[in-house]
């Protein structure tokens, strides 16, 4: 049976006309395309509807298979009238509780403010299960009350009651003339006030080193608080020669309480601008990670992670439009008048140990050392990690195997993650592989994102800038920032891709549940990559020690340590290769937040055992 359609007139509206008739053969270049030339005799029907359009039905059989025509195009329209109220009912029904219909499957689905999640083009990843936010504030919780026990709160009534460097003592146990290799030496120091009382309580922040500027050899010693005033000091004589003791009074103990509670109280040591452009117009709002204001504000929330940034919304001007930020420090202050002296220049970083402070070690005759077995992935540095010999590092409980860079990486995806500290690595591997090829991605800053390739190799190489807070001065765009969560939630993994992590410098002037929380989603994340690929293979590097002329109450190395107390008990238990680089920084004594070449160097040296 053919059938076509024609535009025919009908002088009365809704009227159908069925009758037997013969059609005119049209001329070739007005035919149906599928009934050009192919007209035969039989009996036809002419079907008139309302629209002014005929159709005809060929019907060689007769008025019997005209009346099966008929019946079959009856039934045919009750089904398209079914279909269409089906298809009703069913848009009704989704639009009218959409919540209801999707939740049996899982979707990432929102249709309010900035938690729409859309499907992305990279390889399919299984939906992440949430976690409900009451369990990750109890973690968060569970880990600041652990720090909070190991710094309690120390009364302050005046200068005279902290601890000075200069009245504590330092006494060296069973002193001999010359020590061994491989000996362990204990110091005892007893902490005393301005007035010579000694102290009651522990608490000091101190920093203890050995080292041989000859032989640019270092290594940091292990400090036991017994919490009544005294410390033991334990170093342990990795090399031979003339080895000089340093324990340095950071902060007092009253101190490290003044720090512990300004720490606490305010989001606002940090201004952050943000810029909105929007055809030629270009507004500046404040920023914050929390944000007083009476004014409406934008809000970019990481909907799984429920972390969030605020900017005040520009007038006229979309959220979405925000594309660059930088920062700078505001005039407030959580410490109190007098505690503020206590941070004075002179008052940090002072030498406890008294002269004579230097030793000699021998090699001495000695059993051969055993062989210790090769740096790999899921190794628990010891205390101290190891020990610097001409600007060297070795580690304590492994052994490190020459390794030529190229090889090691060939064939291998690096996608190193945080701040600037780690892309000291991307600018180191640079400088030493010359057949890596900068690509263009055409943002600007010291915090763009960087890649780097060898294409013969088949090398990949690439940095990029953690999510917020990010403080500096330098305006840097923040077009494409996201949490390192979200980046390793999208990385398929495998055996030839390789995640650095480095979290905390950005982190120290604001609440340290902010950073606890961000450790915890990021452990998260590497769970849920370790579980999909667990081939993949996961480098987390510590904070770096740092100038002590840093701003304290925003930046001392006080924070540093205690966001790295916190990431070793987050952390633990996963299967990931830890770059102890507080433990080493202190044993180079750079105090640096970026040190010098043949540290970053040491680094990598650590990492390239790992991964090979």
């Amino acid at each position: 049976m053919k059938v076509y359609e024609k535009q025919q007139e009908d002088g009365k509206e809704g009227r159908t006309v069925v009758a037997p008739y013969w059609p005119q053969k049209e001329p070739a270049h007005q035919a149906h395309p599928l009934l050009r030339n192919e007209t035969k005799p039989g009996l036809y029907i002419k079907v008139k509807r309302k629209g002014k359009r005929t159709c005809e039905v060929a019907q060689p059989g007769g008025v019997t298979q005209m009346i099966r025509t008929m019946k079959t195009m009856t039934s045919r329209k009750s089904l398209w009238v079914l279909l269409l109220i089906v298809i009703f009912w069913v848009s009704f029904t989704v639009f009218r509780n959409p919540s209801k219909i999707w939740a049996p499957f899982k979707l990432p689905v929102s249709f309010s403010g900035w938690n729409l999640v859309m499907k992305s083009s990279c390889p399919a990843v299984l939906p992440n299960p949430p976690v409900s936010p009451k369990e990750t504030e109890l973690r968060v919780q569970e880990v600041l009350e652990k720090l909070d026990q190991q710094i309690p709160p120390r009364p302050f009534t005046h200068l005279n009651t902290t601890t000075s460097a200069t009245h504590s003592t330092a006494t060296i146990l069973n002193p001999r003339d010359t020590y061994c290799t491989g000996d362990k030496l204990d110091v005892l120091l007893e902490a005393r006030d301005y007035l010579g009382r000694r102290k009651e309580y522990g608490g000091d922040f101190l920093r203890a080193r050995i080292s041989s500027p000859a032989l640019k050899a270092g290594a940091s010693g292990k400090v036991t608080d017994f919490n009544n005033g005294t410390y033991l000091v334990s170093f342990t004589l990795f090399w031979e020669g003339q080895v000089a003791l340093s324990i340095l009074l950071i902060h007092p103990s009253e101190g490290v309480s003044a720090l512990w509670r300004a720490r606490k109280q305010g989001y606002d040591r940090i201004v952050f601008t943000g810029l909105f452009v929007s055809g030629t117009s270009q507004v500046r709002t404040d920023c914050a990670l929390v944000l007083n204001s009476s004014a409406e504000l934008c809000q970019y929330l990481d909907a799984q992670d429920q972390e969030a940034f605020y900017c005040e919304k520009p007038p006229n001007v979309p959220c979405a439009a925000l594309t660059h930020m930088h920062s700078k420090n505001k005039e407030v202050s959580y410490l109190r008048q007098q505690e503020r002296r206590l941070f004075e220049r002179s008052n940090i970083g002072v030498e406890i140990m008294g002269k004579p402070n230097v030793i000699s070690v021998s090699k001495c005759n000695k059993e051969a050392v055993p062989a210790k077995e090769r740096c790999k992935l899921g190794m628990v540095p010891a205390i101290p990690s190891g020990h610097v010999w001409k600007n060297t590092w070795n580690p304590a409980s492994c052994s490190l195997a020459p390794i030529k860079m190229k090889d090691c990486l060939r064939g291998k995806f690096i996608h190193l993650m945080g701040d600037s500290t780690i892309r000291q690595w991307m600018e180191y591997f640079k400088s030493k592989i010359n057949t890596l090829r900068s690509v263009d991605l055409h943002e600007t800053g010291k915090l763009q994102h960087q890649l780097a390739v060898d294409l013969d190799e088949k090398i990949n190489i690439q940095w990029q800038k953690h999510g917020y807070p990010l403080i500096g001065s330098l305006v840097y765009s923040v077009k494409e920032i996201e949490n390192i969560a979200r980046i390793i939630d999208r990385t398929g993994g495998e055996k030839n891709t390789v995640i650095v992590i480095s979290l905390g410098q950005h982190f120290r002037p604001f609440p340290i549940d902010v950073f606890i929380r961000r450790a915890l989603n990021v452990h998260k994340a590497l769970q849920r990559l370790l579980l999909r690929s667990p081939d993949t293979m996961v480098v987390l590097k510590t904070e770096n020690t740092r100038e002590m002329t840093s701003d304290v109450e925003r930046l001392s190395d006080f924070h540093g340590y205690t966001q790295y107390l916190a990431l070793k008990d987050i952390f633990q238990g996963l299967n990931v290769g830890v770059i102890d680089a507080w433990d080493m920084t202190i044993a180079y004594g750079t105090n640096d937040v970026h040190p010098p070449q043949y540290v970053v160097g040491s680094q990598i040296n650590i990492f390239l055992n790992y991964i090979c």
